[in-house]
C-alpha cells in the first residue's frame, strides 16, 4: 500500500503520552488511582515514559472547568496545575524527554507566551513545544473579560498571526525589535533570548475541521490527530499530505500523533476481559446519569441507571459549551428520541446504553502485545502515522506494562528507538532544523 508517491514513510514509532487529567477515559476508583493535581503523579507519568524513550510528555489544558446543571461537574476535572508551570518543573527532574504545553492563541497575549515558551525552551535545553489551540466561545471568555470577542469563522486566522508572529520572535536575535501589525493586535518588542538548541518550540496542533487541517499544514509540525484506526489515519495521512504539499513544504515536515489508549495483556482473551472491566469502571451509575443529563438539561435522579432511558425529553433544545466539547452543539431533543428508539430496540438500560456509547467514542488499540506490535509495525511501513499520543487509563501506573512489555516487542521489530537520538525534541521526533526565513 503507497499512501502517496510524493510521501516516503520513515518505518518507525514515536511515543507520547496524554495526561489528560480527570475524564471519562481515566479510572480513579481503583486503590492505585493516583491525583491529577499532586507532582508525584506528574513526575512518575514522565519518568516512566522516558524511561521508555517517549518523545513527549504531553498535557492538555483547561481554561474553565465544565460544569453541569450549573454546578462545577463533581465527576470532572477538579483543578490542573498550569501547564507551562508543571513542565518546568518536569523539566528539573528529566532530561531527554520533550514537554508539550496545551497553550490557547485566544486568550494568551503573544509576545508574553512566545517568550514563556521560549523560556521552557531554554531551560529544558531545547525541549519545549506548544499544542496550538484555539476557543471563541463566551462562557471560557468570561475569564478574561472578553466573553465572545473573537467569531467563530476567525478563530484559525488570528491563530495563524499569533503563529506567525511567534515563530519570527524565536527567530530574532537577542536584542532586535519584532514588530506586528494586525487585525487583532499590534506588538513592538524585543527578543529576549537566544535559539535553543533546537531553533525553537515545537508546534503541535490538534484541529480536525478543514480549516484546522489547513493551519497545520502551513505551521505545525506535529499534528495531534483523532484516527488511530489503521484505516482512518491512512486517509487522514492522505489528506495531510495533499495539505502540505499545496501549501508547499514537504510532507514529511508534517507528523501525525493521533490519541490512542492501550489496553494490552499477555493474549487476545485476556485484552478483551480487560476491555469489558475498564469500561466497567470508566462508566458507572453516576457517570452514567450525568452523561445524560448533560444533554438533557436537567437532573435526572429519579431514574434507575438500570431501567430505559427517561421518557421526558430533555429541557434545552441545544446543548451549550459549558457542559464540554463532547457535549457541545448536541440538537438534545432529536438526539433523546433516536436514543431512546435505539436503547428499546437493543434493550438497553441506561447504564449500558452509556457505556456502549462511551466504547464508541474510546479511540482503542487492543490486543496481546503481540498482537499489538504486529499491528504497530504495520502502521509504520506504510507510514499511516508517525507514532501515538498514548492516554494512560490509570494514574500514574498505567505506562508501565506499555513501557515493560509493548515497548521491547516493537524494538524487537525494528520500528521503535532503542536509544534517543538527541537531545532534542525535534531530533527525537527527526523534525528538519526551522528555518529561519519561514514564518
Amino acid at each position: 500500500m503507497s499512501i502517496h508517491p510524493d510521501f516516503t514513510p520513515s518505518g518507525s514509532l514515536q511515543f507520547g503520552v496524554f495526561f489528560q487529567g480527570v475524564n471519562s477515559g481515566t479510572v480513579w476508583k481503583l486503590p492505585q488511582s493516583g491525583s491529577q493535581t499532586d507532582f508525584q503523579s506528574f513526575r512518575r507519568v514522565a519518568q516512566t515514559a522516558e524511561r521508555g524513550l517517549f518523545a513527549a510528555f504531553f498535557l492538555g489544558e483547561g481554561l474553565r472547568l465544565r460544569e453541569h446543571l450549573g454546578r462545577v461537574h463533581e465527576l470532572d476535572v477538579a483543578g490542573r496545575p498550569d501547564a507551562q508551570t508543571m513542565l518546568a518543573a518536569l523539566a528539573g527532574v528529566t532530561s531527554r524527554i520533550g514537554l508539550v504545553a496545551t497553550q490557547n492563541t485566544t486568550y494568551n497575549d503573544p509576545a508574553d507566551l512566545a517568550g514563556r515558551l521560549a523560556s521552557l525552551d531554554a531551560l529544558s535545553g531545547g525541549r519545549a513545544a506548544w499544542n496550538v489551540v484555539t476557543t471563541d466561545n463566551a462562557w471560557t471568555g468570561e475569564n478574561f473579560r472578553r466573553g465572545g470577542y473573537l467569531d467563530h469563522a476567525d478563530r484559525y486566522r488570528h491563530a495563524e498571526a499569533f503563529v506567525r508572529f511567534a515563530k519570527e520572535f524565536w527567530a530574532t536575535e537577542p536584542g532586535r525589535r519584532v514588530l506586528h501589525s494586525g487585525q487583532h493586535y499590534s506588538i513592538d518588542t524585543t527578543a529576549r533570548l537566544p535559539r535553543s538548541p533546537q531553533g525553537r518550540p515545537v508546534l503541535f496542533q490538534a484541529g480536525d475541521s478543514p480549516e484546522g487541517r489547513d493551519f497545520a499544514a502551513r505551521q505545525a509540525d506535529v499534528i495531534f490527530s483523532a484516527h488511530p484506526g489503521f484505516d482512518d489515519a491512512v486517509a487522514f495521512r492522505r489528506d495531510l499530505v495533499e495539505r502540505t504539499l499545496a501549501a508547499g513544504r514537504s510532507p514529511e515536515e508534517l507528523q501525525i500523533m493521533p490519541a490512542s489508549e492501550f489496553v494490552l495483556a499477555p493474549t487476545s482473551a485476556e485484552a478483551r476481559e480487560k476491555l469489558v472491566w475498564l469500561r466497567e469502571l470508566q462508566i458507572g451509575p453516576q457517570q452514567a446519569l450525568a452523561y445524560l443529563e448533560q444533554f438533557w438539561g436537567r437532573s435526572l435522579a429519579e431514574y434507575d441507571p438500570d431501567g430505559p432511558l427517561p421518557d421526558v425529553d430533555p429541557v434545552v433544545e441545544t446543548t451549550s459549551e459549558t457542559r464540554g466539547s463532547a457535549f457541545h452543539g448536541a440538537k438534545a431533543l432529536e438526539l433523546a428520541a433516536a436514543w431512546r428508539a435505539e436503547a428499546t430496540d437493543q434493550g438497553l438500560t441506561i447504564l449500558e446504553f452509556v457505556r456502549q456509547r462511551n466504547a464508541r467514542g474510546a479511540r482503542s488499540i487492543v490486543g496481546s502485545y503481540t498482537e499489538v506490535a504486529d499491528l504497530l509495525a504495520e502502521y509504520a511501513r506504510v507510514g499511516a502515522v508517525d507514532g501515538f499520543n498514548i492516554s494512560p487509563w490509570l494514574i500514574p501506573s498505567g505506562l508501565d506494562e506499555i513501557v515493560d512489555r509493548l515497548v521491547p516487542e516493537l524494538q524487537e521489530r525494528g520500528v521503535y528507538p532503542t536509544e534517543y537520538a538527541g537531545t532534542t525534541l525535534r531530533e527525537h521526533l527527526g523534525l528538519p532544523a526551522p528555518e529561519r526565513s519561514r514564518v
